[in-house]
Order: structure tokens, then C-alpha cells, then sequence
């Protein structure tokens, strides 16, 4: 999960945000590789500067050539980070025509790579929950976006997002969030009815048919360009897996909320398009989806999945890796678990599980799945 870009000053002066090392040799091969490069591409060395860094131990920098256009470096250390499927994902993007970093140079042996850069604004800094109106193109426009992505969709060049994948993300919950964020310890009985319920929600979302998923489609990773274009970061753990995530994770997003007419809109415009496309509905190769009911279940199911997986990972982020900003937004994500799981009958036990774990109260109202 990537953070927003920041800018960099122009110039000749050396960067306030100036670049840290802690790995003395890591640095000479950098200032090594990026001087071999700086003659093809006209780099200014003395430019680099800090960009950003996300959720993994990647880190991105930015430095300026001599005409004052800019460049992202990544800078991956290989032992901990693989850029190969970032580049693979970046061709299978750029053929289904979604604009997205497009790898300039890459020193596979030492993790480092030169993209192209998109600027400082992100999507996220444009939308305000209170004005879903405003809002509307941009998601509309994401939604198209994610329908080329989607239709490019063919199995055997992703990896498959199957139960076992799906099993593992869900077993963060317990094992980071309630563990060792909340320091709690399942009982018997406790344990039975999470992995009673984790066997239901994967068995309903293995019921979508599969396409390309990002698996981080969200605003923050939605660059918007001088040109109001949409770009694609953050890609690099792409799947091929059930259709209903990428837009559970645009509409249910980890760190923006919208109220439910405004994502039941968006979900509405997105299923059209996905239908017209042949990607779901009734003239589709699977023939699934053709009801929009039973195509929200679904999205909110597979939301369910992400939010328990996201909680999970944001509690690890900070206890493990040392980045405590994540867990900032926890409560959205018990919040989106309570509400899809106060719909549906099967969920119940997880509804109250987390309600005794959490001290919140029992949500009271209309539900799906409960007539």
C-alpha cells in the first residue's frame, strides 16, 4: 500500500528531503548504477530526493534530469523484496492499455529500477466523503479503468488467488489483529466459529468467476496526471481471482468511507459496465452476476474477506515492521466487518464475536440474507 508521492525541489541545490542510507555498500552500488545511467536518460545525481515508501521495505526516490522533467527510482533490496512480478504485472497493464510506471532501467541483481513518475497527487487528496457528487467522474473513471484491466483478464499468467491464498489472508486476523493487537486468546469454541465462518466466506467468494485482480485497487494507489488521467500503482501482488475485489477494494476502501447510496451507485454503474464488457451477467462466459442483488452479496463478501485481511496486515505493520500510522484507520475496518456481517444470517457468530472482543454493541436493523 503505497503512500502519496511528495514533491521534490527543482534545481541545482541539493534536496531538503535528502536521501538516508544505512547499508554503506547498498549506497555505492546505487551511486554506481544510477551514474552509469545518467548520460542516456540526463540525470542530475546531486537531485535525488526522498519520494515516498510504502507498507513493504521498498522505498521509491525521485531525481531530475538536466531539462527538469522527473523520474521515480525503486529502490527494492532483493533479499527482501522481488521486482520481477512488478515488471511482469507492469507489461500485463500496459497491453491491456491502463496507464501505470513504465520500467526505463532495471538492475534486477541489485533491486533498483527507474520509472516513470506521475507527479504528487493521488486520487484519495481530491475526494471528500461529504461531497460524493465531486467524487463521481473520478470513481467512474477508476471504474472504466478497472474494466480494461478486466478484460484483458487470462488465466495462466497470474498466480491463482485460491483457497489456500484466501485462507492465509484471513488467518491474519486472528493470529495479528486479535493476537497481538488485542492480545487475545481464542477459546475452543472461539476458534471453531472463526474458522467456521472463514470456510463460508471463502466458499462464497470462489463462487465469482475470475479475471486480473490488482489487489489493491484503491484510491491511494490512483495517481491523477497533469493530464486528469488515471495511473495505476502498486501493483506488484496481482492475482487472477474472483472479479468482485477490485471494486469491493475501490468502494470499501481502507482509508476513505463514502455512505452506502453513493457506493451502491458506483457498485451499480460498474456491474453495467462489467455486463456490456461480457465480464459478468448473463451473456458472459460463466453466466454469473446477471442479478444485481446477488452481485452486491458478493461484493460485500469479498469486502468482508479484505477488511479481516487488512486488519490483520496494518497490525502486523505496526508491531512487527515498526509503523504504527496504519492501525490509525482500524476502526474503519472493524466498522465495515460489523456492518456486512450484521446483513447476512451466516455471519452472526462472527458479528458477536467481534462485538465481545471489541465491546461494541450488537448492530440493530434491516440485513440482508436474514428474510
Amino acid at each position: 500500500m503505497s503512500q502519496p508521492i511528495h514533491p521534490t525541489q527543482a534545481g541545482n541545490q541539493a534536496p531538503s528531503n535528502a536521501v538516508s542510507w544505512t547499508d554503506p555498500a547498498r549506497q555505492a552500488l546505487f551511486d554506481q548504477w544510477l551514474a552509469a545511467l545518467a548520460s542516456t536518460f540526463g540525470l542530475l545525481p546531486h537531485s535525488v530526493s526522498t519520494a515516498s515508501a510504502d507498507a513493504s521495505f521498498r522505498r521509491y526516490l525521485r531525481v531530475k534530469n538536466a531539462s527538469g522533467a522527473s523520474f521515480i527510482i525503486m529502490d527494492a533490496p532483493p533479499d527482501k523484496e522481488d521486482c520481477r512480478p512488478f515488471v511482469h504485472v507492469q507489461k500485463l497493464l500496459k497491453e491491456a492499455a491502463v496507464l501505470s510506471p513504465e520500467v526505463l532501467a532495471w538492475d534486477e541483481p541489485n533491486g533498483f529500477m527507474l520509472i516513470t513518475d506521475f507527479g504528487d497527487q493521488t486520487l484519495i487528496g481530491l475526494l471528500d466523503p461529504e461531497a460524493p457528487a465531486k467524487a463521481n467522474d473520478w470513481y467512474l473513471q477508476a471504474v472504466d479503468t478497472l474494466i480494461d484491466w478486466q478484460k484483458a483478464s487470462r488465466p495462466g499468467v497470474l498466480p491463482e488467488y485460491n483457497d489456500a491464498l484466501l485462507r492465509r489472508e484471513l488467518q491474519l486476523f486472528p493470529d495479528w489483529y486479535l493476537g497481538q493487537h488485542r492480545q487475545v486468546t481464542l477459546n475452543e469454541k472461539q476458534q471453531a466459529t472463526l474458522q467456521r465462518t472463514f470456510d463460508t466466506i471463502i466458499a462464497n467468494n470462489l463462487q465469482a468467476p475470475q479475471v486480473f485482480v490488482h489487489r489493491d485497487y484503491m484510491t491511494r494507489n490512483l495517481m491523477v496526471t497533469p493530464q486528469q488521467e488515471l495511473a495505476v500503482l502498486d501493483f506488484q501482488d496481482a492475482v487472477y481471482g474472483p472479479v468482485t475485489y477490485d471494486i469491493a477494494s475501490l468502494l470499501r476502501d481502507a482509508f476513505i468511507s463514502w455512505e452506502e447510496d453513493f457506493v451502491i451507485d458506483i457498485t451499480v454503474r460498474y456491474w453495467e459496465k462489467a455486463r456490456r464488457a461480457g465480464i459478468v451477467g448473463a451473456n458472459s462466459a460463466s453466466g454469473w452476476g446477471a442479478d444485481f442483488g446477488e452481485f452486491y452479496r458478493a461484493v460485500d463478501w469479498m469486502g468482508l474477506q479484505r477488511h479481516l485481511k487488512v486488519a490483520g496486515i496494518f497490525a502486523r505493520l505496526t508491531l512487527r515492521d515498526g509503523k504504527p500510522k496504519y492501525l490509525a484507520d482500524a476502526p474503519r475496518f472493524i466498522a465495515y466487518i460489523r456492518q456486512t456481517a450484521s446483513r447476512y444470517r451466516e455471519l452472526t457468530p462472527l458479528l458477536r464475536l467481534v462485538d465481545e472482543i471489541e465491546g461494541t454493541q450488537p448492530t440493530v436493523g434491516f440485513a440482508y440474507g436474514r428474510v
